[in-house]
């Protein structure tokens, strides 16, 4: 699946939460497609293979694409 850039607001809005390490409120789409709502610490925003990550305190990698919200904020694809 091709890699979707998202928002240059949204992708900075995720760096501040992974600057303070709080607890945020993270919407994604899991493997299956489902949406999935969770409590979590973002560690790090990187890109890696023309993509860009979310590493989680849980040791866990999300794609940023595959995010809907972060604390309420809508995801917004890059113009």
């Amino acid at each position: 699946m091709s890699y979707v850039p998202i928002s240059c607001e949204f992708h900075d809005l995720l760096e501040i939460r992974a600057m303070t390490g709080r607890s945020t409120l993270l919407r994604h789409r899991d493997g299956a497609g489902l949406e999935r709502t969770r409590d979590v610490v973002i560690k790090d925003v990187y890109a890696r293979g023309g993509a860009e990550y979310l590493a989680l305190d849980s040791g866990e990698t999300l794609r940023l694409d595959q995010l809907v919200a972060v604390d309420g904020v809508q995801l917004r694809a890059c113009a």
